[in-house]
């Protein structure tokens, strides 16, 4: 409420004596909540206020908590001391929030329980995930995409019940990927050749991102990057107990992540891939209303292109050996057809096991839809761009016959690769503080952070880094300037800030949307190089650096690097937790010498767990 001058009341006699200790109460209780203000809004952990002395517990006790000494430091200036535990032996592929052990706890409704389901804060781990009993540092790109340290991904079941599909076969000490796969009777070679003769866009820079769903071990997306065609295929599957297949994806620097088409939207904006395949990865396309192809029809750009091998194409020569009738493969096939075209989307092409569908680019298709029509269009309050769960809904999007946003989003009016790297795409104008301008001088900047990166860690842009992660990313200007180097990397934007994936998308890269806050959808030790720019200071008030950093720590690779640049306020206690968790860091200047930004340059040891040895 609010009081005027005029409507002051007249004060009584004695009211100022008492007015005085009321004031004194006001500024005394003011003071209190900014300084609790200033140490939670900044990050600042009580270790930090207090000088807690964090001792690390044996490899016997809860891996979910730290030791805690509190004893007083004697001086002010002495820090504290962290060091975490070792998680037990059995979570060396520990994926917090898609772990098996959990998935009876939620119910199997086109299978949910596979989706990302985060343990609450109560039971969030807090210490160190050990690598495999042998395990050694991956063989190095291009080699690895042929070949894998089986003791870095030791799973027989897979190699035992695939060998008669040739995904991969154990010799001595390895994995080998022959490139065999259910639908590669002659090699992923010679389907990819078949693929790209039915779409010429995959030879020519106009296919630039795929998205493989049910990816099985990469062997697909793995081709096409070995090819030089330009093609950067982003792998898709859900973490099981047995088949391991983005870990594997991974291990052979093929780029991968853990999700599954079910009830949420998968973690990209719309209109975000070229193409998107599917290789009998046994999605039931045609259930609940086609939810399944509205999912793969949202993210996929206008004129795109999905493929699929396996049942019901090619019925005529295949059904004997799907244990079913031509019949039914049929009627499978009829249905699959009507449901696309439902879709606006369009026959392109067929040969063999692959047809091809193309995703229309003209608007007047999607004027036919109304909000009873079959698929229903959806209204105006669904943003397609919002993917942190969100929730999948029955209905298309819709753009108008006027939306110049969607006709230049489409296939045929994006430049092709590389040219498209480097122009600012029309998306930017969606993007809240973003322009033309800003998209130049953000390129610019990236260009010369880079080559001081490289001057710090000459590692960079050697075969020693294949895996990056670029964790909160706004328009992918680091990976723009590692794309000659041998890297792929995954590009995070918050799920919490202005949401520019899609602007990463159009330059022909690859990302996600993500909550720091939470744990990352890969397996431990999946990634050669993390970089972090200004995550702490843009998320403090959200997320605990300790948890940040466990996170970090779980998915980088041993012997693999963290470049971390931030306020040089929030470094020493970065120093002090990345200590406790044996990394080795040094502290650098930024390429403008400036006393407010440090980068501290991080490797991750190499240990061996107290139950495991190498």
């Amino acid at each position: 409420m609010k009081y005027s001058k005029e409507a002051k009341p007249e004060r009584a006699a004695g009211g100022r004596s008492r007015a005085v200790p009321v004031a004194l109460l006001l500024v005394v209780l003011c003071a209190f909540s900014f300084y609790l203000g200033g140490i939670y809004s900044t990050g600042r952990s009580l270790l930090d206020v207090n000088g807690i002395v964090v001792k690390g517990a044996s490899s016997s006790s809860s891996a979910s908590a730290v030791a805690i000494d509190r004893t007083s430091t004697s001086t002010s200036t002495s820090k504290a001391v962290v060091v975490f535990p070792e998680c037990p032996a059995d979570y060396q592929d520990y994926t917090p929030c898609t772990d098996p052990k959990r998935w009876r706890k939620y119910g199997n409704y086109r299978l949910s329980f596979m989706e990302r389901h985060c343990p609450p804060a109560v039971e969030r781990k807090e210490c160190l995930v050990p690598p495999p009993q042998g395990y050694k540092a991956p063989i190095r790109w291009p080699k690895s995409k042929d070949q894998c340290w089986y003791r870095n991904v030791p799973y027989d079941w897979i190699n035992s019940q695939k060998s008669n599909q040739h995904w991969l076969r154990k010799e001595g000490d390895k994995f080998i990927f022959p490139g065999g796969g259910t639908m590669f009777p002659n090699g992923v070679g010679a389907y990819a050749d078949l693929m790209a003769e039915l779409i010429p866009g995959m030879r020519d820079g106009t296919v630039r991102t795929a998205l493989d769903t049910g990816c099985g071990v990469a062997s697909w997306g793995g081709d096409l990057l070995g090819r030089g065609r330009g093609i950067l295929t982003l792998s898709l599957a859900p973490r099981d107990n047995h088949e391991a297949q983005v870990q594997f994806a991974l291990e052979r620097g093929i780029p991968a992540i853990l999700g599954i088409i079910s009830t949420q939207r998968l973690p990209f904006p719309s209109a975000a891939f070229d193409m998107a395949h599917c290789s009998r990865c046994l999605i039931p396309w045609t259930e609940f209303g086609g939810l399944y192809l509205l999912e793969v029809h949202r993210v996929l750009r206008p004129g795109g292109f999905w493929a699929l091998s396996g049942p019901p194409v090619n019925y005529e020569n295949r059904w004997h050996g799907w244990n079913t009738t031509a019949a039914a493969q049929k009627a499978d096939l009829d249905r699959l057809k009507r449901t696309l075209a439902s879709m606006c989307f369009k026959p392109y092409s067929k040969k063999g096991d692959i047809a091809v569908w193309q995703k229309s680019t003209d608007p007047a298709c999607y004027e036919k839809l109304t909000p009873v029509s079959s698929p229903p269009k959806c209204d105006d309050s669904v943003d397609p761009d919002a993917a942190w769960y969100v929730p999948m809904r029955s209905c298309l999007t819709s753009p108008s016959s006027t939306s110049s946003r969607y006709k230049k989003l489409a296939l045929d009016a994006t430049p092709k690769w590389p040219q498209r790297l480097a122009v600012a795409p029309e998306r930017i104008a969606t993007v809240p503080g973003s322009s033309a301008a800003a998209f130049k001088h953000d390129d610019g900047k990236w260009k010369l952070r880079t080559k001081h990166y490289k001057a710090l860690l000459p590692a960079l842009g050697s075969d020693k880094i294949r895996n990056v992660m670029d964790m909160n990313t706004v328009y992918g200007g680091f990976a723009a300037s590692l794309i000659k180097d041998p890297v792929w990397v995954m590009n995070v934007v918050s799920s919490y800030g202005p949401n520019s994936l899609g602007v990463v998308f159009d330059r022909g890269l690859i990302g996600t949307n993500h909550d720091w806050c939470e744990a990352f959808s890969t397996y431990p030790r999946t990634y050669d190089l993390l970089h972090l720019d200004g995550l702490f200071t843009a998320e403090s008030h959200r997320c605990e650096m300790k948890f940040v950093l466990l996170e970090m720590d779980r998915i980088l690779r041993p012997t693999g690097y963290a470049i971390i640049r931030e306020n040089a306020y929030f470094l020493d206690s970065v120093a002090t937790i990345a200590k406790g968790m044996r990394w080795n860091c040094d502290k650098h200047d930024t390429e403008y010498k400036a006393d407010k930004e440090k980068v501290l340059i991080c490797q991750k040891k190499l240990w061996s767990g107290k139950n495991t040895q190498h």
